[in-house]
């Protein structure tokens, strides 16, 4: 039982430390990269009708908060579950996965964006994620204890 406890908490963990680097990652993009003149990026449907306005370099934060973010959650997920378990990292990286393909549904990006953030930010930074955290608890390649 204690371990099931230890998986859900690693889950609920995961999930706020990842939300709480991705929005920081967001909120610090345009003071690094200012968004383009005339944009409204205050609102969703402003940011729907400025999208036409964005340069590649204005897609590198979005990318980043959510590739760190899972990376960050996965990691937590599995250091709170402990004992070497990859599934907390993978169902993190499944909500993060699950919140991108939302937000190209509500907010379609380029298609090169798209494709680069679903298939890179999300389940490959969970899995490196685990990997790292299972080094970090001294399970070698993440082999469970």
């Amino acid at each position: 039982m204690k371990s099931i406890v230890r998986m859900v908490l690693g889950i609920v963990l995961g999930i706020a430390i990842g939300s709480a680097v991705n929005m920081a990652l967001i909120m610090a993009s345009g003071k690094v990269i200012p968004p383009p003149a005339g944009a409204d990026v205050t609102t969703m449907a402003g940011l729907k009708a400025s999208l036409h306005l964005f340069e590649p370099k204005h897609f590198l934060f979005p990318f980043l908060a959510h590739a760190l973010g899972t990376l960050a959650g996965a990691f937590v997920a599995a250091l709170v579950a402990g004992g070497g378990r990859q599934g907390p990292s993978w169902v993190v990286g499944a909500f993060f996965l699950a919140g991108g393909v939302a937000n190209i549904v509500l907010l379609p990006g380029p298609l090169w964006f798209n494709a680069v953030d679903v298939l890179l930010a999300y389940l490959p930074m969970a899995w490196l994620g685990f990997r790292l955290a299972a080094r970090a608890q001294g399970a070698g390649a993440g082999a469970p204890r």
